[in-house]
């Protein structure tokens, strides 16, 4: 635990420097000292659940109440942020505190077998719905505030299926593994075709020459493996793709779970973007695989950022 500690400061060390020069810091100004405190917070589960965070909080978490309870600390970094904004709303800080404890009362009382039950069903779905309909977009002033939900709700769902739910196998882990990082780069080799020629052949993506700055790329690899690749990943292959085993099989859970993360695609530029759902669904199905292989996150997780950084950098 110490060395993820040490990591995690470093991270924050990395974001804090880097982030007070690229647009969205300077665009903060007055504000980013409270808004990076709000996402260090929120980086602070994500990140240190993958050192082990959850197996402890596990082993200590004898009480059914303080299981239930402990969660609502979630909506703190809100008030961090808020507060000193002035975008303080009670609506918004009871869904944050409330939602945690109502969602863990659920699955706690609920006593569920290993597979897939409506109970999580209704947690997904409530999950999903308070990030696609952007309810809690209001809450943060920023440019980019589905950044800030996002990371909430991940937090939120570690909580529950590590914490509550206890589902095992989903390999939710960033210790350095080699096979996690062959995997996750042959998965990738094996989606590239796919990408570009599809990619090519629907007008989607388009090559750009340009070799881009250190701080762009870096600013790529991290937001892109923070915020968009550990999350997602977590979310449709831990905990969905995990789940929808127990009921479909490993295939049909594979090609289930892609679909639907192709579909959370569908709002990307357009007000349904086919393109983007259809590769976004094809790459679902090679992140699923570099999950499967050995029930590995970071693997799935490794394939997601080289595809996304790939095309952010020269094929967007």
């Amino acid at each position: 635990m110490v060395s993820a500690f040490a990591t995690y400061v470093g991270l924050l060390v990395l974001l804090w420097f880097g982030g007070r020069q690229l647009p969205l810091g300077l665009h903060l100004h007055s504000i980013f000292p409270d808004a990076f405190a709000s996402f260090a917070l929120l980086l602070a589960p994500l990140w240190l659940f993958g050192f082990g965070l959850g197996e402890w909080l596990r082993g200590r978490s004898q009480s059914r109440a303080w299981r239930i309870l402990l969660p609502a600390i979630l909506g703190v970094p809100y008030l961090v942020f808020a507060i000193p904004a002035g975008n303080f709303h009670w609506f918004a800080a009871a869904v944050m505190f409330g939602l945690p404890v109502v969602l863990s009362a659920l699955l706690e009382f609920s006593s569920l077998p290993p597979k897939l039950a409506w109970q999580d069903a209704l947690v997904l779905a409530v999950l999903v719905a308070i990030y696609m309909l952007r309810l809690l977009a209001h809450a943060w002033l920023s440019p980019q505030p589905a950044a800030f939900s996002k990371l909430y709700i991940a937090d939120l769902a570690l909580y529950l299926y590590l914490v509550v739910r206890r589902l095992g196998g989903m390999g939710y882990s960033f210790a350095p593994r080699g096979h996690a990082f062959l995997t996750g780069l042959r998965e990738w080799l094996y989606f590239l075709p796919f990408a570009l020629g599809l990619g090519f052949a629907l007008h989607f993506i388009h090559f750009h020459a340009a070799w881009p700055s250190p701080l762009r790329a870096a600013e790529t690899l991290l937001v892109t493996f923070l915020l968009i690749a550990i999350p997602e990943e977590m979310f449709f292959r831990g905990i969905l793709q995990n789940l929808l085993e127990t009921r479909l099989g490993r295939r049909m859970a594979l090609l289930t779970a892609a679909l639907l993360f192709g579909l959370a695609h569908f709002n990307k530029g357009a007000a349904f973007n086919w393109r983007y759902v259809l590769l976004a669904a094809i790459a679902g199905i090679f992140y699923g695989r570099a999950w499967r292989e050995r029930r590995q996150l970071l693997a799935s997780v490794i394939t997601h950022t080289a595809v996304d950084v790939l095309w952010a950098l020269w094929f967007r």
